[in-house]
């Protein structure tokens, strides 16, 4: 906890970029592959194959249950698109790992497709990297050490 580095910052910086875009194409008419052309290649991510980091840039149906359907996965949208429908709703997740071999930035927002295109539901804002750790000083700190009972 604390601050932040360099390589940090770009890992969600480009994690925010892929979610964005793919948000972008979230409205009535689009499909599931067009979604899931705009995450990066499992050799862009340093994988040998899609099945090997299928859940890190993935969508999926919220509704009733955890995973609904349509899943968005470049796995298997690419070859059997779904078409979105207006109503429906979606968490679309991204992953980025930082160049620095140990961190990395993974990024959620629920999504519902509306006539007029998409309208994030998530309350939480993650348009911007925030940072945990702030030192914060307290009432008491600020007393006079003489005026605190001995």
């Amino acid at each position: 906890m604390g601050g932040i580095s360099q390589p940090q910052l770009d890992a969600y910086k480009q994690c925010r970029e892929w979610l964005d875009a793919a948000i972008d194409l979230v409205r009535p008419g689009s499909t599931t592959d067009e979604i899931a052309s705009v995450w990066p290649t499992a050799q862009e991510l340093g994988f040998p194959s899609e099945e090997s980091c299928f859940g890190l840039q993935f969508g999926h149906g919220v509704g009733v249950g955890l995973y609904e359907p349509p899943m968005i996965s470049r796995v298997h949208s690419l070859e059997c698109p779904i078409e979105l429908e207006e109503g429906m709703v979606f968490a679309l997740e991204t992953y980025c790992a930082a160049t620095d071999g140990r961190s990395a930035a993974r990024i959620e927002e629920e999504v519902v497709v509306t006539k007029e295109g998409n309208r994030i539901l998530t309350r939480f804002p993650a348009e911007e990297l925030l940072v945990a750790g702030k030192t914060y000083v307290r009432g008491a700190d600020l007393l006079d050490a003489s005026l605190s009972p001995a």
